[in-house]
């Protein structure tokens, strides 16, 4: 019996995902073709391997049997393909979050890297995708959870966050503002705020209570709109260079301080030289700048503080 890796892939991350939306999602795929790997695995092997109904889905018996041996046999496949190749080809990192700027972050560390093809991803959803699909073999950006099982992801970098607004704004020549002076203000973001998980999660807290959006078409354009109206602001990593834009002003944010949080992200198992010269890069330049300190009691974290980079 010759087992159909790509039905195999589906299986698994089904398994992991327990939800067929899911799952398409993160191999983006359509969920009727997800579907029809399955149902085509499940047709080779002659059993069920999922239970379907109207409040999810969960493993069979069989299914349960199957999934330790399908992730061993992924990861074989997984080996070979880069025996194939061979690794001394260079590390293909995307990056995501193309408004916050991560490729200034990542490339402080890349003299001590080696080798690297830097592309750009869409989303995390996006990013997630390529990694599992081994189209790409790390990637750098926000990692807001739920992460896929079948990746890994290391906290790089702690980033403050500022205010950024009109000059015309009320608060404009404060020194520094607290979070919740801004629930007056309109936060402007650059696209809808229920994909933006870090502005939402801070809207969320900070009793924000209105919010607009624009169409991203780059920092400069999206800071020129914040800065046409009194009324709006948006935040802004602090190391962030700011367009040459009249009348737009960037304010420290204190008591506490937003941190926007930087990891790396690659699949479980990679076993790529060049995934360990870059973690130790990343480790080393956190390590001389102090780009990992965090005080609950000064700072705000969006999610839970995850594991930094030893």
């Amino acid at each position: 019996m010759d087992l159909d890796l790509a039905q195999v892939r589906a299986f698994v991350c089904a398994a992991d995902e327990l939800h067929f939306g899911r799952a398409a999602g993160t191999l983006a795929l359509t969920q009727q073709a997800l579907s029809k790997r399955i149902a085509r695995l499940e047709s080779l092997l002659g059993t069920a391997l999922f239970h379907r109904g109207g409040t999810g889905v969960r493993l069979t018996e069989a299914g349960q049997r199957f999934l330790r041996p399908a992730r061993q046999t992924l990861a074989a496949a997984d080996a070979a393909v880069a025996a194939a190749v061979g690794t001394d080809r260079p590390l293909r990192v995307d990056v995501w979050g193309h408004l916050y700027a991560p490729m200034r972050t990542l490339a402080q560390v890349t003299d001590g890297a080696g080798e690297l093809v830097l592309g750009h991803g869409r989303d995390l959803p996006s990013v997630m995708a390529a990694l599992l699909n081994g189209d790409i073999d790390a990637a750098f950006g926000r990692v807001h959870p739920p992460p896929h099982p079948g990746l890994t992801h290391r906290l790089v970098r702690l980033e403050p966050v500022d205010a950024v607004l009109s000059a015309e704004h009320p608060l404009a020549a404060e020194p520094a503002l607290r979070p919740e002076q801004l629930r007056d203000s309109v936060l402007w973001a650059p696209g809808a705020l229920e994909r933006l998980d870090f502005l939402h999660r801070f809207a969320d807290r900070f009793g924000i209570r209105d919010t607009a959006t624009s169409v991203n078409l780059g920092l400069t354009h999206f800071l020129a709109e914040v800065a046409e109206d009194p009324r709006r602001f948006s935040l802004l990593p602090a190391d962030v260079p700011l367009p040459d834009i009249p009348g737009l002003r960037s304010v420290p944010l204190v008591d506490p301080t937003p941190l926007y949080a930087w990891s790396l992200l690659w699949r479980t198992g990679t076993g790529h030289p060049g995934l360990n010269r870059l973690t130790a890069a990343c480790a080393a330049r956190a390590g001389r700048h102090r780009w990992l300190e965090y005080d609950p009691a000064r700072d705000w974290l969006s999610e839970p503080p995850a594991k930094p980079l030893d």
